[in-house]
């Protein structure tokens, strides 16, 4: 079995260093040629001949990669994110698709109280300007403990990271139509509400065409002055022409963000760079204790193919008829 691992060497080195073995031991593994993310057509000509194709969230796959080749039975996506992953011209080619489980929960919410932490307290910007080599001065910070944080999207993150703000004495207010919060201690509102009356606003919803530019200009002039901004969800949550301007306009007390909309869904340069500005590269789930079995996914998932056994975290299996054709011989 010929695998393609569409990963650029920095991302193979880092990231998915744990699986290159393993996988080596299953097939012969192809790499991607270049030292950059793969455009559509060098991601076609690459795998071509390759049985499974196995895609880093910054390569996409459109309709032309399952249109193109007519040797692939499965597309693995070593992390839970689809969105660039065409599924109905997967399953319109019979071409299985399959990601990863959601072992980052714990590392993003723990993102999202480090960037908090580092807007409260000053520490990033005190930081920089030591490596400056100039003496910051001092400036008043912020106590989490007693202030209220608004966390918008109940899901598996927005629940983890409530409960650690509520040990640590935080106000915790949560907005979400689709869930029922009855936890002892949180708070349920509408958007507006929560907005106006969080010292942290906090966006953890998913995104979708319904929370596209949910962040928009009426939400953030509904925010307390000086009040915070903290994104580690996914930068199409915000609507970011709105909110560089009211960043320069002295309205919030910080920004921070670990996602935008740039090259991996890192934060967007014209916002990072503003001064005072927390801003890390999609860092959230990069941890080992989440990054690591990620990583090994397809490992277990090839080896499931390899036995005749429909892949765990299988999206389309009804439609891998491709993959049925191959285990017949």
């Amino acid at each position: 079995m010929k695998i393609f691992v569409t990963h650029n060497p920095e991302d193979r080195e880092m990231y998915f260093h744990w699986a290159m073995e393993p996988l080596a031991k299953l097939g012969e593994v192809v790499l991607n040629p270049f030292d950059r993310n793969l455009t559509t057509e060098e991601l076609i000509e690459a795998a071509a001949g390759c049985k499974v194709v196995i895609v880093h969230r910054a390569t996409a796959a459109p309709a032309a990669v399952f249109d193109s080749l007519p040797d692939m039975v499965a597309l693995l996506r070593p992390q839970l994110d689809i969105r660039t992953i065409d599924v109905d011209a997967a399953s319109r080619n019979g071409v299985l698709i399959a990601n990863a489980p959601a072992t980052f929960v714990p590392s993003t919410a723990e993102m999202v109280l480090a960037q908090m932490l580092a807007l409260a307290r000053n520490v990033a910007l005190s930081t920089m300007i030591y490596h400056e080599g100039r003496e910051p001065e001092t400036r008043l910070g912020v106590q989490l403990r007693d202030s209220t944080a608004g966390i918008i999207g109940y899901g598996a993150i927005g629940e983890y990271l409530a409960d650690i703000l509520l040990a640590m004495g935080m106000r915790v207010l949560v907005s979400d139509p689709y869930k029922t919060v009855d936890r002892p201690g949180i708070e349920q509102t509408d958007l507006d509400s929560l907005v106006k009356e969080a010292d942290f606003l906090l966006p953890l919803a998913l995104a979708t065409k319904e929370t596209e530019n949910l962040i928009d200009a009426r939400i953030l002039s509904l925010m307390k002055p000086g009040a915070f901004l903290v994104n580690c969800s996914r930068g199409d949550l915000i609507d970011e022409k709105a909110l560089e301007e009211t960043y320069k306009a002295g309205r919030l007390g910080g920004l921070a963000m670990d996602v935008g909309r740039a090259t991996d869904q890192r934060p967007s340069p014209h916002l990072a760079e503003l001064p005072g500005v927390v801003a890390t590269p999609h860092l959230g789930g990069l941890t080992v204790h989440a990054a690591r079995p990620q990583t090994m996914s397809p490992v277990e998932q090839i080896q499931a193919i390899l036995d005749g056994k429909m892949p765990p975290r299988a999206v389309n299996p009804d439609h891998a008829t491709r993959l049925k054709a191959y285990w017949k011989g």
